[in-house]
């Protein structure tokens, strides 16, 4: 068991102490503690667990697929229109009137039975966030990915709704926060049912940008798409393990998007030096400092939902759920920087580009 982190990283003891008891259950090989960690429903988030022998789906929790997209749109900084862009994004909880069978299938995914959420963000931390270049750091790097100085991109972050709600839920009424034996039948249907919601997740990411996009009036290209919350067989010194990811982003799969809150920059970060130091990921965020209900009572009292909708970097926050509002503040996460900071001394990425949030979406009512 490891733990990332320097000392100038707040990383709650609470966090700790569920590390290291998931670390001890049966057939664990290697826990590792990412520099956004932080306390979860059992086991902590913002880390990674390489397991012999066994499958545990409440390791991987109830947003199967859960990830980050960033799309480069044709917007320009040099005509920023916040206000309008925010007054169109309108209606992206409701049900996308397209077909998403036939959408689904020109991807190759099948239906899930929950395509009524296809295309829509969900609650909690997930979010839709046009955001500017705040700077350049690796000018070679990004001309390659069409990013210039004045780009504004688009940032999504979703998974599969209720999709893999329902898959964790019929493990855990079946089989508790158990284990399963990955020579069982309910394993291998777990991982089928798993790799479902993971490509479905993906898509829903990807509508999710879709109608963003139209509501804005511009096209988009992706660039990232990366998945924070699944499990991958890997080699562990010649052993043959599962990879648990729980808020924690794979280092051997192409550039990471990195973001802090919806006050806070976000990063486009290279990997380096993957391996069983980091067990092959890295941070997906900035991590909670306060749980959810505790960053409402403190934040209730100090600010009105109107003080919230602005941010202090000048960004717009559409968000019409008043607990949400207070739950997702900039306030109630750590800071960003740090977590990069620690990713950089920790010699696992190098920065991109840094940028800059100008509206993100969250819910209307």
């Amino acid at each position: 068991m490891r733990i990332i982190a320097s000392s100038q990283n707040w990383i709650e003891g609470s966090a700790v102490q569920q590390l290291e008891k998931t670390a001890s259950l049966p057939g664990m090989r290697l826990a590792v503690g990412l520099p956004d960690l932080h306390p979860g429903k059992g086991s902590p988030i913002g880390a990674a667990f390489a397991v012999e022998g066994y499958l545990y789906p409440a390791l991987v929790g109830n947003d199967i697929g859960c990830g980050i997209g960033l799309w480069r749109t044709e917007l320009s900084a040099k005509k920023l229109k916040r206000e309008a862009w925010a007054d169109r994004l309108r209606n992206l909880e409701n049900a996308w009137e397209g077909d998403t069978r036939e959408f689904l299938d020109a991807r190759g995914i099948e239906v899930s039975g929950y395509e009524h959420s296809l295309g829509t963000i969900g609650g909690g931390n997930h979010f839709a966030e046009l955001q500017a270049i705040e700077s350049v750091v690796n000018p070679e790097a990004c001309e390659g990915l069409g990013i210039a100085a004045d780009a504004i991109c688009l940032c999504v972050h979703s998974g599969s709704r209720g999709f893999g709600e329902a898959i964790l839920r019929g493990h855990v009424d079946q089989f508790g926060c158990d284990g399963l034996t990955v020579e069982s039948g309910e394993a291998a249907q777990y991982l089928s049912r798993h790799n479902h919601a993971r490509r479905w997740a993906a898509a829903n990411r990807e509508l999710i940008a879709i109608r963003m996009l139209e509501r804005v009036r511009t096209e988009g290209t992706r660039l990232v798409d990366v998945c924070h919350n699944w499990v991958e067989q890997i080699d562990l010194a010649g052993r043959a393990c599962w990879l648990h990811r729980k808020g924690a982003v794979p280092s051997t799969a192409g550039l990471v998007v990195i973001p802090g809150s919806r006050g806070a920059f976000t990063y486009l970060v290279a990997p380096k030096n993957p391996g069983e130091k980091s067990a092959y990921s890295l941070a997906h965020g900035a991590g909670r400092k306060w749980s959810r209900s505790d960053g409402r009572a403190r934040l209730e009292k100090r600010f009105s939902p109107k003080d919230l909708v602005r941010t202090d970097l000048g960004s717009h926050v559409i968000c019409e759920d008043r607990e949400l509002l207070y739950e997702e503040a900039p306030q109630a996460y750590k800071n960003i920087a740090i977590v990069i900071d620690d990713l950089i001394e920790a010699g696992l990425v190098d920065v991109l580009a840094v940028m800059k949030p100008l509206v993100t979406y969250k819910v209307r009512r």
